[in-house]
């Protein structure tokens, strides 16, 4: 089985990307909060990887951070929950979230994620609520901040997209103005940043 992978990225989409790795390209499916991160086309990009074996196709799903990984593979084993909810799962909740939401058996946070309804989220809590605690480490405090910035992308491409561009290219503009930008800035900084690049485009 495949559990980690490292190579170029040749193509990346808000479903999967691309890595070459030694001339092969391998195809894997990825979460939002991943996308949201990657770096640029041609850039070195390293995922921990679970594969996913059916009868008729073997299929990788990547995350940049082992408890990502771990929290996906959580997710699938649970009743009723495959990959490709576990992923959505993931796109539309940070980990950390996911976990206190579990752990505090939140139905009303589980219900919010979308895919979710109100028996998906009971068997969530009955099934997770105390694997889920394996996943809460020391490292965790270190978390809220990653949480807000992630949100803080996805906050500033919506309010782009508001104004009528595109999401690719918003999401793009937002990774290019965070590395522009120095450390500890808000909404406002990155929003006037992304929509400055995007202006010259």
């Amino acid at each position: 089985m495949i559990a980690h992978i490292r190579g170029k990225l040749m193509r990346k989409t808000t479903e999967s990307v691309i890595i070459d790795v030694n001339g092969v390209g391998y195809e894997v499916f990825i979460p939002l909060t991943t996308y949201y991160q990657l770096p640029d086309m041609g850039q070195e990009l390293s995922l921990n990887v679970h594969t996913n074996v059916r009868e008729d196709a073997l299929q990788l799903y990547g995350f940049l951070t082992p408890e990502e990984k771990e929290g996906f593979q959580l997710l699938i084993s649970v009743s009723g929950v495959g990959p490709k909810l576990a992923r959505n799962i993931l796109s539309g909740i940070p980990i950390g979230d996911l976990v206190s939401a579990i752990a505090s058996s939140d139905r009303a946070r589980l219900n919010s994620i979308p895919g979710i309804g109100t028996k998906s989220a009971e068997r969530l809590i009955v099934e997770l609520k105390d694997k889920v605690r394996n996943l809460q480490r020391p490292e965790e405090a270190k978390e809220p901040a990653g949480r807000e910035r992630d949100q803080l992308s996805v906050d500033v491409i919506s309010a782009l997209d508001n104004l009528g561009y595109r999401s690719a290219p918003s999401e793009e503009a937002v990774k290019k103005a965070k590395l522009l930008l120095p450390s500890g800035f808000g909404f406002e900084e990155l929003f006037k940043e992304a929509l400055k690049l995007l202006s010259k485009k």
